[in-house]
C-alpha cells in the first residue's frame, strides 16, 4: 500500500503550507546538496538554504520559494521551519534541486 506524506511549512507567525497526500518533497540543503524525500524516508533533521521547496501532490508539481530554515522528516511527514518566503532576488540559479536526487 502506497503511503503519502504530509508537508507542513511553518514560520514563527503562521502556517504557510499544510498539505496532505504529498508524493515527494525536494529541498536544497546547507551542505550544498539536494535531498528528495519519499514516503518511508528515515527520520532526519537538516539545515536548508534559500531555495525553492518542490513537492508533488494529486494536483501536480509545485514550488515554493522559501528562506533558509530547518527541515524535519519524521514518521508523519515533512515539516519545514523557516522565517518566511524568499525574496525573488535571493534565490539563485544554482539553488534548484536536481531531478536526479
Amino acid at each position: 500500500m502506497f503511503k503519502w506524506l504530509r508537508l507542513t511549512v511553518l514560520t514563527p507567525a503562521k502556517t504557510l503550507l499544510n498539505v496532505e497526500g504529498v508524493a515527494w518533497v525536494q529541498a536544497r540543503l546547507a551542505d550544498g546538496g539536494g535531498i528528495s524525500i519519499w514516503p518511508g524516508h528515515a527520520p532526519l533533521l537538516a539545515e536548508t538554504v534559500t531555495a525553492p521547496l518542490r513537492y508533488a501532490d494529486g494536483s501536480g508539481e509545485h514550488a515554493l520559494d522559501l528562506a533558509a530554515g530547518i527541515l524535519q522528516v519524521d514518521h508523519d511527514g515533512v515539516t519545514v521551519f523557516t522565517s518566511g518566503l524568499a525574496q525573488t532576488s535571493e534565490v539563485s540559479e544554482t539553488s534548484e534541486v536536481s531531478e536526479e536526487q
